[in-house]
């Protein structure tokens, strides 16, 4: 096979990859669901909230395996929040159940051909590099048998009275102006501030938090933090895409800190699928930025407020 013909073959594939997982989306989308805003609902009463992690690593996932995985608790009704790859199961003295079905999810990166290397040592330039996504296939613990015991006990529930306290403290230590008053909830790029009303405005006290995170999330795109582009005017295609980054974002911290919002902004979900029905791999670059914006965050947090490894060393197995 000739190296057009594989560069042909490697596009076709990986672009058939990033279409199945924005249809899944769209689908969750269309009919009323926000897959990355509480996932804990009568469906799924059985999991744990929280992030999903590498059983045998103890790293959590990030980006769109998040969202995969998350999806696929809610599907089968899975117990824990923990995978492992049918190797590992092995390692650990255990081994999946024989007929269980393995759940996909993806790894990003970037490599140089040997022959683009060559080229360009002979050009004295530098080789560009290729995006690519390989997938790998992991099994919930609860899909494995003869498991250490430790490995399927689900983690207690966060204690309800530390909850707003930490996020007080991860607040403040972000350094970051963030204002509570006015009537409404924004971030304002020009001015690097966020303002959200305070608690007692919500009909649930609980989705204060949420918004806050979110609001924050839009701050860590700011030119200073992760310089993301929010020069994007409402209505926008970018608008929603920074829409799509925040709310994940906020998804994502609330899962770590063990608080469980209820969904808002659903009159955002016909913009969501508009981006994402035009762009296959809308869903998967937001959910990556999502993944960097939460972990930017909860970095300031000890790391004794987090399950799992410090923040700022989450990747996937």
């Amino acid at each position: 096979m000739s190296r057009h013909e594989r560069n042909a073959r490697f596009g076709a594939d990986r672009t058939n990859l990033y279409d199945d997982i924005t249809n899944k989306i769209i689908a969750e989308l269309e009919a009323g669901r926000v897959p990355w805003v509480q996932p804990w609902g009568a469906a799924a009463a059985k999991a744990p909230l929280a992030m999903p992690a590498n059983a045998a690593t103890g790293r959590q996932y990030s980006g769109i395996n998040v969202l995969i995985l998350w999806g696929a608790v809610i599907e089968h009704a899975f117990p824990v929040q923990t995978w492992l790859t049918f190797r590992q199961a092995l390692s650990l003295g255990g081994h999946v159940r024989k007929g269980e079905r393995g759940t996909t999810v993806v790894y990003a990166d970037r490599f140089v051909p040997n022959d683009e290397k060559r080229r360009a040592q002979e050009n004295g330039e530098e080789a560009p590099a290729i995006p690519f996504l390989k997938c790998f296939t992991v099994f919930n613990v609860a899909q494995c048998e003869d498991l250490p015991v430790d490995l399927a006990v689900a983690p207690p529930a966060p204690e309800s009275g530390l909850i707003e306290p930490r996020v007080e403290a991860l607040i403040k230590a972000t350094g970051i102006d963030f204002r509570i008053g006015g009537d409404r909830a924004f971030y304002m790029p020009a001015h690097d501030y966020v303002e959200v009303p305070p608690p007692q405005a919500y009909f649930e006290t609980i989705n204060w938090h949420r918004t806050a995170l979110h609001e924050l999330g839009h701050a860590t795109g700011h030119a200073s933090r992760l310089g993301r582009d929010l020069s994007s005017s409402f209505g926008s295609k970018k608008y929603a895409f920074e829409e799509l980054v925040a709310e994940m974002n906020a998804a994502f911290c609330c899962a770590s800190l063990g608080i469980v919002p209820t969904v808002r902004h659903a009159d955002y979900i016909g913009s969501w699928l508009e981006v994402l029905r035009e762009d296959n791999r809308a869903i998967v670059r937001a959910a990556s930025q999502a993944s960097k914006a939460a972990d930017w965050l909860l970095a300031f947090l000890p790391e004794t407020e987090t399950a799992g490894e410090p923040a700022n060393d989450r990747r996937a197995a």
